[in-house]
Parts: structure tokens; C-alpha cells; sequence
């Protein structure tokens, strides 16, 4: 492994960890706050000198200067995409999940200068798409890059890439706050006090530079709202509703037009271009409506620069989100881009372009909420209030509805409106969006594009590797019990001799009645006017318990115990659900997700056995040990194996083991080499005392 000078000072100085860390997120949130301020200046160049140079070439275009400036960016950002860093194709986001829950948080470099440039030309010639996604990439790729290059830790990597995401937000959005909880909510999925305070150090950090060159104020102006009626807050719930429905709606959307274009059979370097046709083609149509400015090549003609009337469906929209924060857009406009928006963005990136999905869904809550506070103000106007509040919320609770990030969406249109004053309907709209869009459509737009790959995760762990792990392979199978007449004091004992929080409880034929808890025992010593000589352990026991079978994955295991948060579950037979086999507690779960990757990287291994036994010298082999064989009772490290042979696993009664030198060899074990074709027969000469005709 290559070994940068960075790391050997790191190994020589031995500094402090909170120090390292403290010092790695400020710069990383300094060079992504940087990387930043670039990308917006970038995008406004694009901006201006693509369609600048276009009125000035070719000026009897006109308004189909809109369907041919979007194609040219295209056909840019495309090759880039194909050939250089295919992870910077679409919103960025899900590539950042993927590679902090399946790869310790490592991204390629080249992804950081393939995303700023291909999101650029994407959003600069009038692409529907955001650049918050792009930026939280960047940071990501700066964070894990700089993690790599001083060999850290794949947590302290994770780290970094929520560090970075945070950065990414704080810089784009001027949101510090939101740029956390994004972090957290969204990528990291647990809170941990060291993290936190690195992550906020360096959304901090990116907010100081992003201050520096674009100025402190928030990203939009608003006016003062406030919530005249508490009725009103049964408008806003409406309003929720609404949102999670086009959420959803956005989500399947994108979804469906990833799907069409990843299965078509198209070069996919000139994707994005037909994307942009299709873009173009939407926003020439659009410009045909009526209150539309630039109507016709006439007007154009007449001297209307071409910059200052994008059609509304390009780009991210923030211009046309302060009109409608303000009230000041009709009522058709805004509710026919609730529709509008979404196709162009999934023409956008569901084509392979690359940008984000956060200001549309911005953009489209905006919408909804401007279009249903016009409905509101008219059939209650004395009640409703003004309609740029409701685009306020509605941009709230379309994200969440989106993103599942009730938390951050919030915080973000929060710090992005710098008004506190509409903080209850914010609450409101943002949870019961999350909710209901949940309850509707189990992924979110950031899940979503994993789901379909097969990548199934929660709380930052990979369930679909849960789901390869039964309860009975890490399940104790000898728990400590306790008998339901017992006395309580024998209970209290049997607590502080084993150190353990729970037992499960049988009665005189052994069978399973119920489970015991320290927190059981402390309620009912809790309370007065008892007599505790009196009680029994099942007088304080829960009865009729949750129970899990052995043959069940792991991931079942933890959805009985998620209701109720509970922390251990007995596990019993098929044939009786009150036959004890064991119990399976939180850790161990954990110790199950540790195998499961190890089982996962196996069958990715032996996935490809067919490829190398293509080779002429390397082949994979896997047998069982049988009793009397040479290995029996035998250590690894006794066995004298050929030096180009690898003993990749031992499987035992179902449960995978990373042999070591003092593993032992007993009978049944299922043993897996790969080596030299020469060589391997002499290994299972070895282990087995027999020649394998195989390979003879």
C-alpha cells in the first residue's frame, strides 16, 4: 500500500485524537466552504457566457436558443460522466451512502473534479437540478480522500464524509445548523457526541469562507409571517398531507425515468443529451403559456436578453422561490410546476446528468404551498393568511416528504428564511409529510436509486447482509434462566453475581413463561406498601414474551424489538413456541452484522471463482473435514500450508469463522482455499491425509 509522507508524520507526532480530528474538519470544511464558493461562481459563468454567446451568434434563434444550450451542456457533461467518474452520474447523494455503509466511507478523488465540472455544465445551460447535491459529494470525496491519505480508521473516514456532506450544505445554503442535521439525519443516522462536535466545527468552518465570498445574508428574503388563528395550523396539516403525495410522486417519478434510461441501449455518454432535448423541448413549451414573458421570437428580437427569462423549470428556480415566498405568482403557474418541475428534473438526471435533488424539491414545495395559500386565502382569507407563508412551509415539508429529514428541512428553511415565526407549522407539515410518505413509499429519493441496485440499509447498517444471518448462528445458546417461583431476593442476587439485564423465566418442566429484567425488578422496588418477601420472580416478569425463531433472519430479530425498544428476545422452537433454544440479545446483533460482511465479501469472492478459473494458475477449493483426518485437532499455523495458498474461511455448524493461526480444525468443518493449481493439492494433502483427483 502506498504510504504518503502525511501519514509517516502522523505515525512519528502521535497527536492528540480530538486535536487531529478537530484540526482535519476545519479543513475540510475550509477547502469544501472554497470548493463551493467556486462551484456557484462557476455555475454563473456558464450561466451568463453560454447563453450570452448563443444571443450573440445565432440571433435569430430566438426562444429555441432554450432547447439548444441545455443539448450543448450536455454533450459536455456526458463524456465526462462515461469516461472519467461514472459516481458523479445523478444527485450524488446515494453514492455518498453507499460508500460510507459498503465501502468505510472511501470515494475516488477524480469524483470531486468529474462532479463540480459535469454539475456545472448541467446546471449552467439550464438543467432542472440543484447544487447542493454536487457540493455534498465534494466534501464527501475531500473528506474520505483525506482520511485515506492518513490511513485512518474507517470510522474516523465516515467521519470526515459527514464532516464534508455538512460543510457541503452549510456553504451552499448558508445553513450550518441544517448542514448537521442533513449529516446526521441522512447520512450518519446516529449521534455520537465526538462526531457531532466535528461536524459541527466544520459546518462552521465552511459557513466562515462562504461568508467571506458571498456574503452573509440568507439565501432568501423574506417577509415577517405570522400565524394569526391556531386554526390555522389545520390548513398547514392539509399541507402536510398534500406534500407527502408529492413526494412521492417526485420520487416514483425520478425513479421511472432512471429506470427508462439505464435500461436503454444508448451510448451513455450521449444520454444526458436526450435528457436535454426532452428538457428543452418541456421549456420551449412552457414559454408558450400565457403570462409567460418572452412569448415569441418577435419579442426576443425586440432586444429581451435571453438570461434574465430562463423558463422556470431550469436550473435550481431559487430566483422564481422569492416570487412565490412572496406572494407575488398566480395561482395556475405555481400549481402547473408542482407537475412541471419534477419531469424536468427527472429528464435531468434520471437521463444520467448530474445535480442534485434538494433545491427542486425546494422548488416544488415552494409551488404547492404558494398554490394551496391561494386557495386557502380565498375560501378563508380572513383565517388563512398570506399565501408566501404556506411556500415557506410547503418547501419544508416536500423535502421531508422526500428525503425522510423532517429535522433538516426545518433547520434549512429556517436558516434559509431567517424567520422564526412559523416554526409550529413547520414542525407540523415536515413530520407528518416524513410520516405519511413514509407509510406511502417505504424508500426515500436518496434510498430510493440504492433500493433498486439491491442495497437495503437503515440506521447506517446494510440490512440486506441481516437478512443473510439467522438467529440461531450468533444467538447464546446457554443462557442463565431463572425458575418463576423463586423468591425475588434469589433474583436480586442472580443480578449482581452475572452482571447480566435480563434472564428468561421458566417453570418446573423448563418451559419458557416469560423474561425477566433488571428494569422490572427496579419498578416494582419502586414501589411502596409491598411486601417483597412475599413476591415471586413472576410477579414481576413479563409474561407471554416477545419470542423469535431460530431460523429467522436476523433482520426479523430486530423489527419485533423495535416496537418497544427491547433489548433481548428469547428464541424457541418451531415445533413449541415455549422450548427455550436461547437468547438473542443487541450485541448479539452487532456480532451478527460483522459476519454477515464477512459472508458478503466471501460470496462477492466466490462470485468471480468462475473468471479466475479461467487463469492457468490460480483455482479455488472447498471441502469438509472428515473425523481422522490429518487437520483434526490440528492448529493452522502446525499445518505448514504452501506459501501460495490462502485458507479464505472455515464454515462451522452454519457459522463463518476467519481462520487464524490458532484456529483449530475439528471434524465438519467446511474449509475454502484459493491458491496456485500446483500448490492446492499438496494444502488439501495436508489438512486431509488424501490426494484430490480433481486436480491431479
Amino acid at each position: 500500500m502506498k504510504r504518503y509522507p502525511f501519514a509517516a508524520l502522523l505515525d512519528k507526532t502521535s497527536p492528540p485524537e480530538g486535536l487531529l480530528l478537530l484540526v482535519l474538519a476545519v479543513l475540510i470544511g475550509s477547502s469544501t466552504g472554497l470548493a463551493a464558493v467556486f462551484f456557484i461562481q462557476l455555475i454563473a459563468i456558464i450561466q451568463n457566457q453560454s447563453y450570452s454567446t448563443v444571443q450573440l451568434l445565432f440571433p435569430h434563434l430566438g426562444v429555441w436558443s432554450y432547447v439548444f444550450v441545455p443539448i450543448a451542456g450536455a454533450l459536455l457533461a456526458g463524456p465526462l460522466i462515461a469516461w472519467f467518474a461514472r459516481e458523479a452520474k445523478g444527485h450524488g447523494v446515494p453514492e455518498v451512502m453507499q460508500a460510507l455503509v459498503l465501502r468505510g466511507g472511501r470515494i475516488r478523488p477524480r469524483v470531486a473534479i468529474a462532479k463540480i465540472i459535469a454539475s456545472a455544465l448541467c446546471i449552467g445551460t439550464g438543467g432542472s437540478a440543484g447544487r447542493e447535491g454536487p457540493i455534498v459529494q465534494v466534501g464527501s470525496t475531500l473528506g474520505s480522500v483525506t482520511g485515506q491519505i492518513l490511513h485512518l480508521s474507517d470510522d474516523r473516514i465516515k467521519n470526515l464524509v459527514a464532516c464534508g456532506a455538512a460543510s457541503g450544505i452549510a456553504a451552499t445554503f448558508n445553513a450550518p445548523i441544517a448542514g448537521v442535521a442533513f449529516a446526521i439525519e441522512v447520512l450518519m443516522c446516529e449521534l455520537q457526541v465526538r462526531t457531532f462536535g466535528n461536524v459541527v466545527i466544520a459546518a462552521v468552518s465552511a459557513s466562515v469562507v462562504s461568508h467571506l465570498y458571498l456574503g452573509a445574508r440568507p439565501a432568501f428574503t423574506v417577509p415577517s409571517y405570522t400565524m394569526d388563528s391556531p386554526i390555522t395550523i389545520l390548513f398547514y396539516l392539509l399541507l402536510g398531507l398534500a406534500a407527502a403525495l408529492v413526494g412521492v410522486f417526485f420520487i416514483r417519478m425520478l425513479a421511472w425515468f432512471e429506470d427508462i434510461f439505464d435500461n436503454w441501449k444508448f451510448p451513455l455518454s450521449l444520454k444526458p443529451a436526450v435528457g436535454a432535448l426532452l428538457l428543452g423541448l418541456l421549456g420551449f413549451s412552457y414559454l408558450q403559456l400565457p403570462g409567460i414573458n418572452f412569448n415569441n421570437p418577435t419579442e426576443y428580437q425586440l432586444g429581451m436578453p435571453l438570461i434574465e427569462n430562463i423558463p422556470h423549470v431550469y436550473g435550481s428556480g431559487f430566483t422564481f422561490i422569492e416570487e412565490a415566498l412572496h406572494g407575488n405568482t398566480s395561482f395556475l403557474i405555481m400549481a402547473l410546476l408542482v407537475f412541471l418541475k419534477p419531469l424536468a428534473t427527472s429528464l435531468t438526471l434520471g437521463s444520467g446528468n448530474s445535480g442534485g435533488v434538494f433545491a427542486p424539491s425546494l422548488f416544488i414545495g415552494a409551488m404547492l404551498g404558494g398554490a394551496m395559500g391561494k386557495l386557502f386565502s380565498a375560501w378563508q382569507p380572513e383565517l388563512a393568511g398570506p399565501s408566501g407563508a404556506y411556500a415557506l412551509v410547503g418547501m419544508a415539508a416536500v423535502f421531508s416528504a422526500c428525503a425522510r429529514a423532517p429535522l433538516t428541512a426545518m433547520l434549512i428553511v429556517f436558516e434559509m428564511s431567517n424567520d422564526y415565526a412559523l416554526i409550529l407549522p413547520l414542525m407540523l407539515t415536515a413530520v407528518t409529510a416524513s410520516h405519511l410518505a413514509q407509510y406511502l413509499y417505504p424508500e426515500s429519493i436518496y434510498t430510493n436509486k440504492l433500493a433498486r441496485r439491491g442495497i437495503r440499509f437503515a440506521q447506517g447498517r446494510d440490512m440486506d447482509i441481516m437478512q443473510g444471518v439467522q438467529v440461531r448462528e450468533v444467538m447464546n445458546r446457554k443462557p442463565l434462566t431463572i425458575n418463576k417461583n423463586q423468591p425475588l431476593a434469589e433474583l436480586y442476587q442472580q443480578f449482581q453475581e452475572t452482571n447480566l439485564l435480563g434472564f428468561p423465566v421458566l417453570d418446573n418442566e423448563k418451559v419458557l413463561c416469560g423474561i425477566v429484567t433488571l428494569q422490572d425488578l427496579e419498578k416494582k422496588l419502586s414501589q411502596s406498601e409491598i411486601n417483597l418477601r412475599s413476591l415471586k420472580v413472576e410477579d414481576v416478569a413479563t409474561l407471554d414474551p416477545v419470542t423469535v425463531f431460530a431460523d429467522e433472519p436476523i433482520w426479523t430479530a430486530i423489527q419485533k424489538m423495535a416496537p418497544r425498544d427491547l433489548a433481548r428476545l428469547p428464541v424457541v422452537a418451531r415445533s413449541s413456541e415455549k422450548q427455550l433454544l436461547g437468547l438473542i440479545s443487541r450485541s448479539d446483533i452487532l456480532r451478527a452484522y460483522d459476519i454477515g460482511i464477512v459472508r458478503k465479501q466471501r460470496g462477492q469472492l466466490l462470485q468471480g471463482q468462475i473468471t479466475l478459473r479461467r487463469q492457468q494458475y490460480n483455482d479455488f477449493m472447498e471441502f469438509r473435514l472428515k473425523p481422522e483426518q490429518n487437520a483434526i485437532n490440528i492448529k493452522l499455523k502446525d499445518l505448514d500450508l504452501p506459501k501460495s495458498i490462502n485458507v479464505i474461511s472455515v464454515e462451522r455448524n452454519g457459522v463463518l469463522l476467519i481462520p487464524r493461526g490458532s484456529t483449530t480444525f475439528i471434524s465438519g468443518d467446511i474449509v475454502t482455499l484459493f491458491g496456485n493449481k500446483e500448490t492446492i493439492n499438496q494444502a488439501y494433502l495436508k489438512f486431509t491425509g488424501e490426494r484430490n483427483k480433481i486436480f491431479m
